[in-house]
C-alpha cells in the first residue's frame, strides 16, 4: 500500500511517454518529410524542382560522365553505387556497376542498387523513369548548366547532397582561381573567330544553349556559330563555308578516339587551314560540363593566344 501511489505515477508518467511516442511514430509514417525519425532535407535542384534527401546519403548513381567527375572531385567516390558505361574518368570509377548508358540506363538495375538519390544531368533524361524510383523511395537530383559558373554550382550542389560541402567548396575554390589566372592573362588580347567542329561527318557544331560557348569567350575567342539556336545542331556545307573562320576547335582524342581528327571538307579552304590554325584538344575536357571544362579553357586558351602565355 506504501507504493500504491508511486506506482500509479510510474503508470501515468509510462502512458504518456506512449501516448508521445505513438503521436510521433504516426505522424512520421504518414509524412514523407521523414523516415526512420528523421526529417528529410529539402534541396532545390537546376531543374526548379524541390527534391528530397535523407539526413545523409551513403549510396548514390551518376547517369552522366560529367556528374562521376563531380562525385569523384569532392571526396564521394565511395559513395558511388551505379554510373553510366561512359563515366570512364577518374579510373576508379570504371570499377562502379554500370547502369547502362546515358541515354538508356536500365531502370532495374538502378533500383536493385538501391540509391538513396540519382544524378541526371537534364531535366528530360530520366523524365519518364522519376515516378518509378521515387516510388522505391529514391530521388533524382537533375543539374543543367550552361556555362562555367553553373558548372561552380552542381559541384557545391553535389557536394551538399553528399555531405561534403568544405570539399565542394574547395574544389570550386581552386577551379576560379585558375580561371581568373587565365583571363587575367588575356586581358587586351584580340577576339579569335573560332569555329567549333563538334564532328565533321554529318557536320555539328555548337549553337547558343551549349556550355562551351562560354569556355571559349574566356578563352579569348568568339564563336562564329553562338547565335545558332539549340545546343548541338546539324551544320549545313554552305553555311560553314560562310562563317570563315580565323580557327577552327577539333575536340577529339578523349572518349571520341580520332573520329574528330580532320577538318570537315567545307572548311579546309578557310584562312584558319591556310595559316595552320587549327587545334586538337581532348574532347572530354570540352563537352564534359565538370570540373575538366577549367582544363578545356586552358587549353583553348594556350591554343588560340601561345603569345599570352609565355
Amino acid at each position: 500500500m506504501l507504493f500504491f501511489p508511486r506506482c500509479q505515477q510510474l503508470s501515468r508518467t509510462f502512458l504518456v511517454f506512449a501516448l508521445f511516442l505513438c503521436l510521433f511514430l504516426g505522424c512520421t509514417a504518414r509524412n514523407p518529410n521523414y523516415v526512420g525519425g528523421f526529417e528529410r532535407r529539402q534541396i532545390t535542384d537546376e531543374a526548379g524542382r524541390q527534391v528530397s534527401l535523407p539526413p545523409q546519403v551513403d549510396r548514390v548513381v551518376s547517369l552522366a560522365p560529367n556528374l562521376t567527375e563531380i562525385v569523384f572531385a569532392v571526396g564521394g567516390g565511395g559513395k558511388l553505387v551505379g554510373r553510366t558505361s561512359y563515366c570512364d574518368f577518374p579510373a576508379e570509377a570504371k570499377a562502379v556497376t554500370e547502369v547502362g548508358d546515358t541515354l538508356h540506363p536500365s531502370l532495374e538495375r538502378i533500383i536493385a542498387l538501391k540509391p538513396q538519390v540519382v544524378l541526371v544531368s537534364t531535366a528530360s533524361q530520366l523524365e519518364v523513369f522519376t515516378k518509378q524510383l521515387q516510388d522505391h523511395d529514391i530521388s533524382v537530383f537533375v543539374t543543367d548548366p550552361h556555362d562555367l559558373e553553373g558548372v561552380f554550382r552542381s559541384i557545391e550542389k553535389v557536394g551538399e547532397i553528399l555531405g561534403l560541402t568544405d570539399r565542394a567548396n574547395q574544389t570550386v575554390e581552386a577551379l576560379k582561381q585558375r580561371v581568373a589566372t587565365v583571363e587575367q592573362k588575356l586581358q587586351g588580347a584580340s577576339r579569335v573567330r573560332v569555329f567549333y567542329q563538334l564532328s565533321g561527318e554529318p557536320l555539328y557544331t555548337i549553337g547558343k544553349d551549349s556550355f562551351v560557348n562560354d569556355l571559349i569567350k574566356r578563352a579569348g575567342a568568339v564563336s562564329v556559330t553562338a547565335d545558332v539556336p539549340g545546343a548541338w545542331p546539324k551544320y549545313s556545307a554552305e553555311a560553314a563555308l560562310a562563317t570563315k573562320p580565323d580557327a577552327i576547335i577539333l575536340p577529339t582524342g578523349g572518349s571520341m578516339g580520332d573520329t574528330n581528327a580532320n577538318v570537315a571538307e567545307p572548311l579546309k579552304g578557310s584562312s584558319a587551314v591556310a595559316q595552320g590554325r587549327v587545334y586538337k584538344i581532348n574532347d572530354d575536357h570540352l563537352v564534359r560540363p565538370g570540373p575538366r571544362a577549367v582544363d578545356g579553357l586552358e587549353e583553348m586558351a594556350r591554343a588560340l593566344h601561345p603569345e599570352a602565355f609565355k
